[in-house]
């Protein structure tokens, strides 16, 4: 392919992936905002997430077979045309139900943006390089919708709040549009491979999929144990998958190899991916909500969300240079190094810090994420690959369950276990402040001196000053909860990094028995 024509498709995939990370990204970035436009406690604004979400995380398993039965290029063409549609209507939105409508259909327009990034990332490269320097540049376009979202969120706010934040992703949209009709995809055979079972297995493992994506998204916020539809709609969601694969294990040619995706091979790498996500999720629950939680927002964040961005770009270039196959493990070593790293450095924060001094750490742990992904699903395609086509769509569940599923349970995990410390180093302090102490009683008074010109009721002050310690006390709590979590991710990245090199000397000790050098 010329140059020319291979950057167009370059290009078109990175688009496809910007629209879909925008599309994803600009609600969570801008919460707060969204919830004063539609008129919605921080709760009810959650719902939009919850919303986006519940079709998103399983629709990629249809999609597969959709595109082999009716052709890639109609396939190309009706989504990206289907998404520019959705994104439009985001326009007339002005209140939470009709917002929720819409956020659910972005959801299942927004599916197949990655499946397309992907094609067109691997269209214009030999098949030696599809998954090394193809794969590690589709995932890194992937991974840059977040950092992207929060630096053009200020000025996309300026233009037009709820409305003003969509008008970049309906211009990307659009733009994908005209690439993807200007660069059709090399056609591939058409087959009739949907069957009846496969449409109601696909639905229950949509259902199960999408109320477990609910949970995971409003469960810390509604708290897990005091709201029984939360319990309701989990057993609901395990209920329908497991009637899946009972479906699926009776017959001769299944949607899902269940008994492929329970063998210890597979049970292995989706651990390791698990364990993956949950470790990434420091830098969107983590180094975010401890920014939030200093009352930091968007627009004062922008350099260290552009450094991330940077650092993103520059991993996924790095792992292009130098993935092949046999290296995957020591990839692996490095990109849990980087993580340990950075999230140990993250855990001296203080009330004081401010993202100047996270962009060392930060930007290591955006490295490390682009570094790891592509050799990890490089191997594992190669693995379904070798027992037949027919595996491909066994292991996407399992990639996309890892990444999608497994990023809400990150959130969930990491989320909750801030809400946990946050209450308990608040128990500790509290205890220790005690108003005859001279030091608190001086700390009081010189908070009661910011209302002294305005109050002039002495029992009114002394509460005023009492408040504005408490918001102080919260606040060291949550930097001392968040500095746990980072502590946490590190010993968690520590361990898999300690749990992957025991591995790889088993391994190496095997082959070294196997296979012993002559003596000289």
């Amino acid at each position: 392919m010329p140059a020319p024509r291979a950057a167009g498709y370059m290009l078109a995939s990175l688009l496809l992936a910007l629209t879909q990370g925008l599309g994803m990204n600009l609600i969570s970035a801008n919460l707060p905002q969204i919830q004063g436009a539609v008129g919605a406690t921080t709760a009810e604004a959650t719902w939009l997430m919850a919303a986006y979400m519940a079709p998103n995380v399983s629709l990629s398993l249809a999609l597969i077979k959709i595109r082999n039965q009716y052709g890639l290029r109609n396939f190309a063409e009706l989504s990206i045309l289907g998404f520019v549609v959705v994104a439009s209507m985001h326009l007339f939105v002005d209140d939470l139900h009709s917002a929720l409508v819409v956020r659910f259909l972005s959801g299942i327009v927004a599916a197949p943006m990655s499946t397309l990034c992907f094609l067109y990332m691997l269209e214009p490269f030999a098949p030696a390089r599809k998954l090394t320097v193809g794969l590690s540049l589709a995932l890194t376009s992937l991974s840059l919708g977040m950092p992207v979202a929060r630096l053009i969120s200020p000025g996309l706010l300026q233009i037009g709040l709820w409305h003003g934040l969509h008008v970049a992703e309906i211009a990307l949209a659009l733009m994908a549009f005209a690439a993807v009709y200007l660069l059709p995809l090399t056609p591939q055979p058409r087959a009739k491979v949907i069957e009846l079972l496969d449409i109601v297995s696909f639905l229950l493992i949509a259902t199960g999929f999408g109320l477990t994506a609910v949970v995971l998204t409003l469960g810390r916020l509604y708290w897990w144990f005091e709201a029984p539809w939360l319990g309701m709609m989990l057993a609901g969601g395990v209920a329908s998958v497991t009637l899946a694969a009972v479906i699926e294990l009776n017959r001769k040619s299944p949607l899902l190899d269940i008994r492929w995706l329970a063998s210890p091979e597979v049970i292995h790498f989706t651990g390791a991916l698990l364990i993956f996500r949950i470790i990434l999720s420091e830098q969107t629950t983590g180094a975010v909500g401890f920014l939030q939680a200093l009352g930091l927002t968007n627009d004062q964040t922008a350099v260290l969300y552009g450094i991330t961005l940077a650092a993103s770009i520059a991993g996924g270039l790095a792992c292009a240079a130098v993935m092949k196959p046999g290296r995957e493990a020591w990839i692996h070593v490095a990109a849990l190094t980087l993580l340990m790293a950075g999230a140990f450095m993250d855990s001296h924060a203080t009330s004081l810090t401010r993202p100047e001094q996270m962009l060392l750490s930060q930007a290591m742990i955006a490295f490390a994420g682009s570094l790891f992904l592509p050799p990890a699903l490089a191997s594992g395609l190669m693995s379904a690959l070798k027992r037949g086509p027919n595996y491909i769509l066994s292991f996407v569940i399992i990639f996309l369950t890892t990444q999608s599923i497994g990023g809400l349970l990150g959130s969930a995990i990491l989320g909750t276990y801030v809400t946990v410390r946050t209450k308990v180093h608040a128990a500790a302090l509290v205890q220790r402040i005690v108003l005859t102490d001279p030091i608190v009683a001086q700390r009081v008074s010189q908070l009661e001196a910011a209302y002294g010109r305005v109050i002039t009721d002495k029992a009114q002050l002394g509460t005023q000053g009492l408040n504005l310690l408490n918001q102080q006390v919260t606040r060291e709590a949550n930097v001392l909860a968040y500095n746990d979590l980072f502590l946490l991710v590190a010993a968690l990245a520590g361990l898999a990094l300690a749990a992957l090199l025991i591995h790889m000397a088993i391994l190496a000790l095997g082959r070294l028995v196997a296979d012993p050098q002559p003596a000289n």
